[in-house]
């Protein structure tokens, strides 16, 4: 049995005493009922997954997997692929949007290789980033599978293996990534596995103008016609059209799932990698908490097939796992209403 097949075994659906107890004292709060509403909600789900009325939510770890993509060869992105490198150069420097909001949140940033074409051995010899690199980015998927079927369990396992050696100082996991090219991998996952249209699953990624738009629709178009990944089987669909980075953060929400530890999804090719979890293990979904609405459209067809309402819209874009780490405020206020408020009987308040 490998790794995923064991770790499917032991991801189990939230806790639905614990989620009761919670709702319980929620509704004695001094408060009209349910007034807090979503806030509410969520300290309900934290409960149900960690299995208790006190959720822990104090540590906190963004999990940013890095990739490459051979399908930036057909023009889809704006900037060149020499770009992935850089920005793994300025997260381990602390310059980038997902260190600074995170440093906000008291949150822990992990940056991991999972298939990155440029060099950066000397970042993995100094131990300021973590290698699982699968290999040097993906193939092109305009052309023909972005990985082997072997490539894509490799990646799925690093990340689940990351998750549970992480979930030792982790209570809180969130997704993010990096890879120039990588929301057209993601809008065709998502356009694979929620069966909606390319244009529906399609935005502008790094924000390029409308003749590239045009051209990455072509080219996801045409990679969903030349692979025919089977929706069904999230393994077929990852290894055809899919990215390293997009297995690697599927692993983490499996791994996460199985420790019974929250994870905060990111944009949308966090939600692609969620769909790859979900499509392995409908129970993972209890474990996932959508932390923004992206500006990319194929999100919000994902989260439609994963059944999750996001908590904050933001006009964001950017990945890396900065949605993720701006959430993390609202897990911890979620958890200290449940815990520190009083309710109607503690407050001596005529309810």
């Amino acid at each position: 049995m490998n790794l995923i097949d064991k770790t499917l075994q032991k991801i189990t659906p939230a806790d639905s005493a614990s989620r009761a107890a919670a709702h319980a004292r929620m509704e004695r709060l001094t408060m009209p009922t349910w007034a807090l509403g979503r806030l509410l909600d969520l300290a309900e789900d934290l409960s149900g997954i960690t299995g208790s009325i006190k959720p822990p939510v104090k540590r906190k770890t963004v999990v940013t997997m890095a990739g490459d993509h051979g399908v930036v060869e057909e023009g889809v992105s704006k900037y060149p692929q020499e770009v992935t490198v850089q920005m793994i150069h300025n997260f381990v420097a602390g310059g980038a949007g997902i260190n600074v909001l995170a440093r906000q949140a008291g949150a822990k940033v992990v940056i991991v290789d999972m298939g990155v074409k440029g060099d950066i051995s000397s970042l993995v010899k100094k131990g300021e980033i973590i290698s699982r690199s699968i290999g040097r980015g993906t193939k092109n998927i305009a052309k023909g599978p972005a990985m082997t079927r072997d490539e894509a369990i490799r990646s799925i396992e690093a990340g689940i293996e990351l998750a549970h050696k992480l979930s030792e100082i982790t209570d809180v996991f969130a997704t993010g990534d990096m890879g120039i090219g990588n929301t057209t991998p993601s809008s065709a996952i998502i356009a694979a596995m929620t069966g909606c249209d390319v244009d529906a699953a399609t935005g502008r990624g790094t924000g390029i103008e409308y003749n590239q738009l045009v051209r990455k629709l072509v080219v996801i178009q045409q990679a969903l016609n030349v692979n025919k990944p089977n929706p069904k089987d999230a393994l077929d669909v990852l290894a055809k059209v899919g990215g390293f980075e997009i297995g690697g953060i599927a692993g983490v929400i499996l791994g996460a799932a199985s420790k019974r530890k929250p994870v905060l999804v990111d944009g949308v090719i966090s939600t692609a990698g969620a769909l790859i979890a979900h499509g392995l293990c409908t129970q993972s979904v209890d474990y996932m908490i959508a932390a923004h609405k992206s500006v990319e459209p194929g999100q919000k067809a994902a989260l439609e097939k994963l059944g999750k309402v996001p908590l904050l819209d933001l006009n964001m874009r950017l990945g890396e796992g900065t949605g993720a780490a701006l959430a993390m405020p609202i897990i911890d206020a979620a958890v200290a209403i449940l815990t520190k408020m009083a309710t109607f009987e503690e407050a001596k308040v005529t309810g």
